[in-house]
Formats: C-alpha cells, structure tokens, sequence
C-alpha cells in the first residue's frame, strides 16, 4: 500500500513540473488533428474507391 501511495504521490508531484498548452495552442493543435484526420480520411477514401473500381473492372471480365 505505501508503494501505491508513493506512485500517486510521485505523479501528481511530476504533473506540476509539466507546462500546459495555452488555450489558443490547444486550439490551433487541435484544429491541425482535425484538418490532418480529415485530409487522410478522404486521401484513404479515394484509395479504397479507386481499388473497389480496379476490383469490380477485373472481376466483370468472363472468359
């Protein structure tokens, strides 16, 4: 039990020595995740689509 305490203690005590984000860096950084998830989605997106057309073509040919 003191080795819980001891952890607990010691974390909270590092948590004060950490520099938080500013409100407007927080903002700016969160705006870039989202812009960087979006343009990702959408480039993975395309590749999937493009694949499943390529997938579709090749499979429609009878022999």
């Amino acid at each position: 039990m003191n080795a819980i305490a001891r952890y607990i203690r010691e974390s909270l005590e590092e948590l004060r020595h950490v520099r938080w984000p500013t409100r407007q860096q927080a903002v700016r950084l969160s705006v870039i995740v989202l812009v960087f998830v979006a343009g990702s989605a959408v480039l993975f997106g395309a590749i999937d689509f493009a694949l499943a057309q390529l997938v579709r073509l090749l499979l429609s040919f009878t022999y």
